[in-house]
């Protein structure tokens, strides 16, 4: 007995302890025989044991009583503690054994200790690091196909409770039913082989499915051999790539129908990959004459070094907004554009969509306008008030809120005649209003005249509605 590993205390059939070895002695924690108490009774108060779900023994249900009363127990593991304390300290494997010399009542009853508190240690930090892992996963026993563990993850992703699962068999609760290859993945299991990564449509609780990414494992669970299978939940993928697919649908539909010119380009050199029917209708290009092209290919600005700036710009801040442009067309016409640009992805690639907005027409007629304003405008004597202060307008908006400085170095008195004209006073008026004679009034005006270089009234109206003064 000294010499044996594992620990084995005597006892005779009145239930006394008899002797113990040094490792049975080790496994309890005490240097004594009389330390592990006189009887099993005695063993019993000062030893605390609790199966491994963490229930407390009977006495009754301890190995020596259970000795005693005649039974057998082959490899019952039980945690062992002394009275008192709060948690285990050993694990031991235990089991009888009964020696009879001459075939009659037991001369002896031994009781066969094997620590196997690290194995068990190792196997519940396993079991914490598996429950505690956030990815999905279930263990499923080779022998017999049953589920023993499953985590919260999985729980999670499927809907069903602990209960629901753990016992079960494939053949009662499949969730290897759709997965690809499925009768190579029967034969993995069966082999305890591993399972490399495949895609499945998990059953969920509600009686919905989900695209999932497995894959098994071979392991080693309470000496017994499993398959840990490992879950990745790809439907937000699929709902992504659903969404992006109809994005592309939508943008496809807009990017037809729009009735802005519309280019997509692509690579460095932004070479051309689609054009819509408006951009066609602008330039007088096919889009098979274009498709593949660059701008360059076509000479299709006005100005490229506007261009290559612009595409610096894309480079640098990912677009602009607004650019003045002229585009010309096949023809050899010109057309006023106003340009826009943005980075965008199309079917996963880094592409380019330019807007091209035709603004030929309005730009004809505010040239139009402002020719026209400038005709009338050379002679306004005829033109009351108000519509010059409109025509200044036009020909010079002011933003809302703009400072009223005039740009000339006038002088107040200067400023004062200004503004009095403004208001269609005569050099009476003006006289009258200032306290001043008509001569004087006379020589203010000229001066005046001189400085901002007009020589009438509406002129001088016109220059100073332009610059926010008299207003």
């Amino acid at each position: 007995m000294a010499g044996l590993l594992e620990g084995v205390i005597l006892m005779d059939p009145t239930g006394v302890i008899l002797s113990a070895n040094p490792a049975a002695l080790r496994m309890h924690g005490v240097a004594a025989v009389a330390d592990l108490g006189g009887t099993a009774d005695d063993y019993a108060t000062r030893f605390q044991l609790r199966y491994r779900d963490h229930r407390r023994l009977p006495r009754r249900e301890y190995p020596l009583v259970r000795l005693l009363a005649g039974e057998s127990f082959p490899d019952l593991i039980v945690e062992v503690m002394p009275v008192g304390a709060d948690e285990s300290y050993w694990v031991h494997q235990v089991r009888d054994i009964v020696m009879d010399e001459d075939g009659g009542e037991p001369d002896c009853l031994g009781l066969v200790i094997s620590d196997v508190s690290e194995r068990f240690d190792a196997e519940d930090r396993f079991e914490a690091m598996f429950h505690a892992n956030p990815a999905p996963a279930l263990i499923i026993r080779i022998a017999d196909r049953r589920y023993v563990l499953v985590n919260q993850g999985f729980l999670d992703l499927s809907g069903y409770t602990r209960e629901q699962i753990i016992g079960k068999t494939l053949f009662d609760l499949d969730f290897l039913a759709e997965v690809d290859r499925k009768a190579f993945v029967r034969e993995c299991i069966a082999d305890g082989k591993p399972v490399p990564q495949l895609e499945a449509e998990l059953p969920l609780a509600g009686g919905d499915k989900t695209l999932v990414l497995l894959a098994g494992q071979p392991i080693e669970v309470a000496n017994e051999n499993c398959l840990l299978f490992t879950f990745a939940d790809l439907e937000p993928r699929r709902r992504a790539e659903q969404a992006l697919r109809s994005s592309e649908r939508h943008f496809s539909s807009v990017f037809e129908m729009a009735p802005v010119a519309m280019v997509v380009t692509e690579g460095d050199d932004n070479r051309i990959v689609r054009v819509n029917e408006a951009f066609q209708a602008l330039t007088g290009y096919s889009a098979k004459a274009i498709d593949g092209c660059v701008a360059d290919d076509l000479q299709l600005w006005n100005d490229a070094s506007q261009r290559k700036g612009l595409e610096k710009e894309i480079r640098d801040q990912g677009g602009f907004r607004g650019h003045d442009v002229r585009l010309l067309r096949k023809d050899g016409e010109s057309a006023d554009c106003l340009a826009s640009a943005e980075r965008i992805s199309v079917d996963g690639a880094p592409c380019v969509l330019w807007l091209y907005q035709d603004i030929s027409l309005r730009r004809r007629g505010e040239l139009e306008l402002v020719e026209a304003i400038e005709a009338v405008m050379k002679d306004a004597n005829w033109l009351s008030r108000s519509i010059m202060d409109k025509l200044a307008t036009l020909r010079n908006p002011r933003p809302a809120g703009a400072i009223e400085t005039p740009t000339a170095d006038l002088s107040k008195r200067e400023r004062e005649v200004l503004e009095l004209i403004c208001q269609d006073m005569d050099d009476v008026a003006m006289a009258e209003r200032l306290c001043l004679s008509r001569n004087t009034v006379r020589n203010h005006v000229a001066r005046l005249y001189a400085k901002i270089g007009v020589n009438r009234r509406s002129a001088a109206v016109v220059w100073a509605r332009e610059r926010g003064v008299g207003g």
